[in-house]
């Protein structure tokens, strides 16, 4: 497996699969790792980079977990071809500014992380177009864990289909704790009774999945979450695609949670069956 620091050495790279991640991997970094290997198609090239742009001040980007080398070990043992670790000087280097692409309209309208995050989108996409541009990748792979940044990212590559030619996003369903917590680096933090409070978000969630209308999915995980003395961000049932609120009942919806226990946030969300 190849180390590269340096941009500039990515080139003969592209027209492969990126997996972007900001390290301290897990199992659920694993799966994508394993997804991009599916696809069939090569280099599998892995980037680590702790993205500053979308940390809002006062959020953890100086406690977020850095552990280089277990990553590594990771990545060659999942089949990656490369992992990317370039600094920011790198990603975003003094003479080059790098715009931030228009925000497509599940970024901005949602509700959701960009009312909670005001910002968190743009260094997102930022970041997101930037390592397209760097690594020329023709697949992407994304986990559904972050499932509104997943529609962000899908949106972004639809509308510049001549920027990132033949590009698409492959997503991948979130990987869970055998008690059903959705696997992420920020668990860590989390201290026994904390990660048993923290079971309340996806018990909320499949509460939910089978109630309907969704005002009373909402409400049945609301409380929940409470339960579970939960500072809840949010708890809704929106449009599976769009992410706005639902309108009728054919079309498939997703519910989703954002609540905090301690110092950490949890996100998840879970598919809901559809209701005719």
């Amino acid at each position: 497996m190849e180390l590269i620091e340096h941009a500039d050495a990515l080139a003969p790279l592209s027209g492969g699969v990126l997996v972007p991640t900001m390290g301290a991997l897990h199992a659920g970094h694993v799966a994508l790792i394993s997804a991009a290997v599916a696809t069939g198609v090569r280099p599998v090239v892995v980037s680590i980079f702790v993205n500053p742009t979308q940390f809002a001040p006062g959020e953890d980007y100086e406690r977020y977990p850095r552990t280089l080398q277990s990553d590594l070990a990771a990545a060659e043992a999942a089949g990656a071809d490369a992992v990317f670790v370039p600094d920011v000087d790198d990603i975003y280097p003094a003479a080059l500014p790098v715009p931030v692409p228009p925000l497509p309209a599940v970024a901005t309208e949602p509700g959701l992380e960009d009312a909670c995050r005001p910002g968190h989108f743009a260094g997102v996409t930022q970041v997101v177009a930037r390592l397209f541009d760097l690594a020329g990748p023709i697949r992407a792979v994304f986990g559904e864990k972050d499932y509104q940044q997943l529609r962000v990212i899908e949106a972004m590559a639809r509308a510049h289909p001549r920027r990132w030619q033949d590009l698409q996003i492959v997503p991948v369903p979130t990987v869970r704790a055998d008690d059903g917590l959705a696997l992420s680096s920020r668990n860590r933090y989390l201290d026994p009774p904390e990660r048993d409070r923290a079971l309340g978000v996806i018990r909320a969630l499949r509460a939910a999945a089978e109630t309907h209308p969704p005002e009373l999915a909402e409400s049945v995980m609301l409380a929940a979450l409470r339960t579970h003395d939960l500072d809840v961000d949010y708890a809704v049932v929106r449009d599976a695609s769009t992410l706005r609120p639902v309108t009728g009942s054919a079309r498939p919806t997703r519910g989703l949670v954002a609540a905090r226990v301690g110092s950490v946030r949890l996100i998840d969300n879970i598919a809901r069956s559809v209701h005719t």
